[in-house]
């Protein structure tokens, strides 16, 4: 899928995905995956429903589905760059996402964020019913480790 508007493109295509951007943010300037390895960004994509956002030979946004396609989706690494923040580019991405064909018909749809909810509540999106439910193990700095 893809649609262009206002002189930018959304789209579904990994053969557009410009990794080394996508790394760089992500390593770089996200708050959630500091330090993550390029390694582990490419095996993410490869594994998941991704989407990009493009202006004109430049990749300014990303984010990604974990998914099964049949009950569960968690969505993930969404970013814009910063000089291309205060257009709509994050509600334009959702919109574009939320109707795939592959997310259609879910059991559950979830995602965790510091600072954006007004953006994500927009689309249907609250906090858990029942949170004691969910359970989970993080490990912290995990790219912080040295393998050696």
């Amino acid at each position: 899928m893809e649609i262009t508007e206002n002189g930018f493109v959304f789209s579904d295509k990994k053969e557009l995905l410009q990794i080394d951007s996508i790394h760089h943010y992500l390593s770089k300037e996200s708050y959630w995956a500091k330090n993550i390895p390029l390694e582990t960004v490419k095996r993410s994509i490869d594994n998941s429903l991704c989407f990009g956002i493009y202006k004109g030979t430049k990749q300014v946004g990303f984010a990604r589905w974990i998914t099964d396609k049949a009950t569960f989706a968690w969505l993930c690494d969404v970013y814009v760059e910063q000089e291309f923040r205060g257009l709509g580019l994050s509600k334009k991405l959702m919109a574009f996402m939320i109707f795939h064909p592959d997310l259609q018909g879910l059991r559950r749809y979830q995602l965790a964020t510091l600072d954006a909810h007004g953006l994500y509540e927009q689309f249907g999106f609250s906090a858990l019913e029942n949170p004691e439910r969910q359970m989970g193990i993080t490990v912290s700095n995990v790219y912080d480790i040295d393998p050696s």
